[in-house]
């Protein structure tokens, strides 16, 4: 599903220079059978044919529901995964091409928030160690003991009393363990930070506490986010623009207002449907509408658009030929030809 028929360009901010390029990335993963000799039978499209762009300072939500390719979508630009096609283009060099010495140096630049802040930490390490391992590996302070005052620091700015240095993970809270992740991610003074579902293993009143850490941590050493969430309250807030994905494909990205306000893709509008409103009144007297049928498998992915056996607009053509990624007002893209 290319971004735009005839040109290689991906769907960005308007107004804005490209600081990250996704062009037509696709991430299948083998399905194989055997014991002593494996042969592949089938593929898992995980990711499959998307383009984005996104510009210095911005914070885009990738939402959508589970299975869907959030996550292998920020592992591909992590460079954790090696992508089957399309191109990374990351201050214009493709991330995929790089040399061990230049990846070095890209994954100081570009880090990691990982959905679970208790295994993603080594329990055999003390908080002062894993936030000064990163900074001994890339060889930015070299220095033991500026490094100590470093994690101080950092300790300081994501909120978190100096204590805790001499703390192991399993000693500490949840949020606070999290925290510690932020903390991690920012040791390596990166520019570009992966979300992914930072704040979803996270009690509502931590959430909150985190997400206001983020936006200020933005704001003060000009960071970028790609945010992965299935949370769309928590996107909402902290977004300025988001994606949606379904089954391995980019359905709709516009700005979040625009998204929220006006959402033009079927699916797009099933997803925010599925919101519970607070007030108890309004919930109970609103309409539900519910997507019937089931998710395909993403093994087996049906041909044409890939919603469409979901779909209340779908037509004979939809089953036929995939919708074009286009843009049908500035900055607002969607993939769907009965809108």
């Amino acid at each position: 599903m290319s971004a735009v028929a005839g040109s290689t360009a991906a769907p960005g901010a308007a107004g804005q220079m490209d600081f990250l390029q996704v062009s037509n990335l696709k991430m299948y993963f083998p399905v194989t059978e055997g014991i002593l000799i494996q042969r592949k039978v089938a593929e898992v499209k995980a990711v499959d044919d998307i383009s984005f762009a996104m510009h210095k300072g911005e914070t885009l939500g990738l939402v959508g529901e589970s299975g869907c390719g959030k996550t292998t979508t920020g592992r591909c630009i992590l460079q954790l995964e090696k992508v089957t096609s399309g191109q990374i283009l990351y201050d214009g060099k493709d991330v995929s091409k790089l040399n061990k010495a230049d990846l070095s140096q890209y994954r100081q630049k570009v880090q990691v928030i990982f959905q679970d802040p208790f295994s993603s930490l080594n329990p055999r390490m003390k908080i002062g160690e894993i936030l000064a391992e990163p900074m001994r590996v890339h060889g930015i302070i070299p220095d033991a003991r500026k490094r100590d005052e470093r994690v101080m620091e950092l300790l300081n700015i994501c909120g978190l009393s100096t204590r805790f240095a001499d703390r192991y993970p399993h000693e500490m809270s949840g949020g606070q363990r999290q925290r510690v992740g932020i903390a991690r991610a920012l040791s390596v003074n990166p520019e570009f930070i992966v979300c992914d579902e930072a704040v979803s293993a996270l009690d509502v009143s931590i959430q909150a506490q985190v997400i206001n850490l983020l936006e200020d941590l933005r704001d003060e050493f000009g960071l970028t986010y790609l945010f992965i969430s299935h949370d769309l309250s928590v996107v909402r807030h902290i977004c300025h623009r988001v994606a949606v994905m379904y089954l391995g494909n980019m359905v709709e990205l516009a700005s979040c207002d625009e998204l929220f306000d006006n959402p033009i893709h079927p699916y797009t509008r099933a997803l925010l449907d599925a919101v519970p409103i607070p007030d108890p009144t309004v919930e109970a007297a609103r309409q539900h509408k519910i997507v019937t049928g089931e998710i395909p498998s993403p093994m087996n992915p049906p041909p044409g658009c890939v919603f469409h056996p979901r779909c209340e607009l779908a037509v004979d053509s939809c089953k036929q030929a995939a919708p074009e990624f286009r843009e049908i007002k500035p900055g607002h893209w969607v993939a769907c030809t009965e809108v």
